[in-house]
């Protein structure tokens, strides 16, 4: 029987599939009296938090570091002691080392409605990379495949236009489903109003032109209707086979991402990380 992971690993799966900058607090080390055991954790966002390591003056020092990390705008992590007597102001006496992991937002996010041939060889691509991936289907078998990766979400839907509403603005969406109904319905409303960063559908020239016509006698402005694009993907790349066609968009997904050259910190150095792990042994947390 498998252990429950508690409330604060549903909280940041929630989070990450939002796309909400958030903290993990871990207690890592423990000596003398504490609070809680080594492995308690945390969850903090902006606003809220979700479980616990124990409480008391700790829990609010701990807290508010994690939102100094959040502000700062990219992932981080830190270790820090924590002299529950000294620094917290417990009577417990112990001491504890804290992992702080700050997430950032993901640095894209898409949507892609479809669990085709297409949109399985896609998601295997764009699951190698830092974007968001929610992955949407009314067929429940076809999502079964789904590439085991954090930045991976599946949906089931019966209808999948009833998750457009809770899709994140400015996220990237793409429509790759097996029925042409069903796209119509999710490209009107994902158009009208246009809060997405950019919408694709998956088709040829003629199907492009039909779906124009059709959204602007139902009303969508010029304007909004060339926001579609159609046919998806960079027409550079030829072939029509699944996996050609999905290299094709996933190229032109990447080629629209922002480059930061690399500048955010991904991780704890080892220089920082040996230098933490000295300063808790010297306060007897090791």
């Amino acid at each position: 029987m498998g252990m429950n992971p508690g409330p604060w690993a549903d909280a940041a799966a929630r989070l990450q599939r939002t796309g909400a900058p958030y903290a993990i607090a871990t207690v890592i080390a423990t000596a003398g009296s504490t609070p809680r055991d080594a492995g308690s954790k945390i969850v903090v966002s902006a606003d809220d938090t979700w479980d616990s390591i124990g409480g008391g003056q700790l829990e609010y020092l701990v807290v508010n570091r994690a939102r100094e990390m959040l502000r700062a705008g990219w992932p981080q992590q830190e270790i820090k002691p924590f002299p529950l007597a000294a620094e917290a102001g417990q009577c417990c006496g112990g001491s504890v080392a804290v992992l702080l992991e700050a997430f950032a937002p993901a640095d894209a996010q898409i949507a892609i409605f479809g669990g085709g041939h297409v949109a399985q060889a896609l998601v295997g691509i764009l699951s190698e990379t830092a974007l968001s991936i929610l992955w949407l289907d009314s067929r429940p078998e076809f999502l079964d495949g789904a590439p085991s990766r954090a930045n991976v979400y599946c949906q089931v839907l019966a209808a999948p236009e009833t998750a457009i509403d809770a899709l994140p603005s400015g996220c990237q969406v793409l429509v790759l489903t097996h029925d042409h109904a069903l796209d119509y319905r999710l490209v009107k409303r994902l158009l009208e109003p246009m809060r997405f960063a950019f919408v694709g559908l998956i088709g040829s020239a003629t199907k492009a032109r039909r779906f124009r016509r059709r959204l602007r006698a139902d009303g969508l402005s010029p304007a909004l209707v060339e926001r579609l694009e159609c046919p998806v993907g960079l027409p550079a790349v030829k072939g029509k086979l699944p996996m050609e066609v999905a290299v094709s968009i996933a190229a032109g997904l990447l080629s629209r991402l922002p480059n930061d050259g690399g500048a955010r910190q991904r991780g704890m150095s080892w220089p920082t990380m040996r230098d933490a792990l000295r300063e808790v042994e010297a306060t007897g947390g090791g």
